[in-house]
């Protein structure tokens, strides 16, 4: 079995309670993890329901085999949830699918499991892929990436305003010897860093927007939330849980696009709910950990839950 790292899954029943309508249907964990959630939408579930699993990490895929080796209802597929159209139309489920769970970002076992690269507090190997089977890892990139490319990833996908400055730094370190470490790029990056927050790394932006890029994460989210409106079947249910202000801005966008509906109708003439092809309906406030649950996983402070229900 793949070596322990503990994980505690954030709204663990806000979500599920959100995403099993139906306990007879047919669902999507679309960021397995360590299955926390995929475990308890499993309890939710009659003989007759379904649920499919997907991860990028192979670490996760072994996981997931061996923990729900005998479960009949139960099936892993390693990829992005951006494929969540291909897994679906491969077992015939388009449009029949009851709700699509995904919790975004990196897991916990990911983060702290030095030899993956994510943190900036483990000194391991700069790899950073959630994937690590393929593409390109981040020591790979940062020693090959322009000045300017180096820049705008911070910038756009880190909201670190001293990019620039630590695109630079990286470039002129580099030149002298290859970043291989997290290590070495995290004292890269603070010493390059003018302005440290008090409680927060000043690596935390860099790396964070490092990952994104190299795990195409935001464009995934972006595919993904698409793709749910065509495989969800009518009635079914889209949780998203965010951990960070790029993606929940993403999911709070789509879900406001789709709950208004066409907004490029001819003027002056009477409008029907039919002709503004609403796809979804908002099912309540943003849902937030509570203080309790904050209290016992800090990690849970960030994270921002929004639900959907598809209409047509």
């Amino acid at each position: 079995m793949p070596q322990a790292f503990s994980h505690t899954t954030v709204l663990l029943e806000e979500a599920v309670t959100s995403l099993v309508a139906d306990p007879d249907g047919f669902y999507v964990d679309g960021t397995f993890g360590r299955g926390g959630h995929s475990t308890r939408i499993l309890e939710q579930l009659s003989d007759r329901g379904r649920l499919m699993a997907i991860d990028k990490d192979p670490t996760a895929i072994a996981y997931a085999n061996e923990q729900f080796a005998n479960e009949p209802r139960f099936e892993i597929r390693h990829g992005s949830f951006a494929q969540l159209e291909q897994f679906v139309d491969d077992v015939g489920m388009r449009g029949k699918v009851s709700g699509i769970l995904l919790d975004l970002g990196v897991s916990s076992p990911q983060l702290d499991d030095p030899t993956r690269g994510f943190s900036f507090l483990n000194e391991g190997p700069l790899d950073m892929r959630m994937d690590t089977s393929s593409g390109e890892s981040a020591a790979q990139w940062i020693n090959r990436a322009s000045e300017t490319e180096i820049a705008d990833v911070l910038f756009n996908y880190g909201e670190e305003r001293f990019s620039r400055r630590m695109a630079r730094a990286i470039v002129q370190a580099r030149e002298e010897e290859a970043i291989t470490t997290t290590a070495r790029l995290a004292s890269i990056v603070a010493e390059a860093n003018p302005r440290w927050e008090k409680g927060k790394h000043p690596a935390t932006r860099a790396f964070q927007g490092i990952r994104i890029h190299i795990n195409r994460e935001l464009d995934d989210i972006e595919q993904v939330l698409e793709q749910a409106l065509d495989v969800l079947a009518i009635g079914g249910r889209l949780v998203v849980i965010s951990f960070h202000s790029l993606e929940d801005r993403l999911v709070k966008r789509f879900i406001r696009k789709h709950v208004k509906g066409d907004e490029h109708l001819p003027p002056g003439i009477p409008v029907t709910d039919e002709m503004l092809k609403q796809r979804l309906s908002s099912l309540g406030k943003a849902v937030k950990a509570s203080a309790a649950e904050v209290k016992a996983n800090p990690r849970a402070r960030s994270a921002v839950m929004r639900v959907a229900v598809k209409k047509a």
